[in-house]
């Protein structure tokens, strides 16, 4: 999630969708000005995409990062906290 000055997001969030790992950018409303989906196969990686490529645009105020540990779909919706696939 990324805050920025008000008359940065669309020149910000086209920078961020340009980036390498991207695959998603939305202008939102709230408290956030764009959320980015980025997917990363290493851990490591954050360093470099959050402080030293999205925090150094200029107009970005602050970020926060959330990370996904899994992922669900329409058909994943069946799954439920402690069913087991017998």
């Amino acid at each position: 999630m990324i805050q920025t000055d008000p008359e940065k997001v669309s020149e910000i969030a086209q920078k961020i969708a340009d980036m390498p790992n991207v695959s998603e950018v939305y202008s939102v409303t709230g408290e956030w000005d764009i959320i980015a989906v980025m997917h990363i196969h290493e851990y490591e990686k954050l360093d470099e995409i959050v402080p030293n490529a999205l925090g150094q645009l200029t107009g970005v105020r602050r970020t926060n990062t959330i990370l996904a540990f899994r992922r669900f779909s329409a058909k994943d919706m069946a799954w439920d906290v402690g069913a087991t696939n017998n």
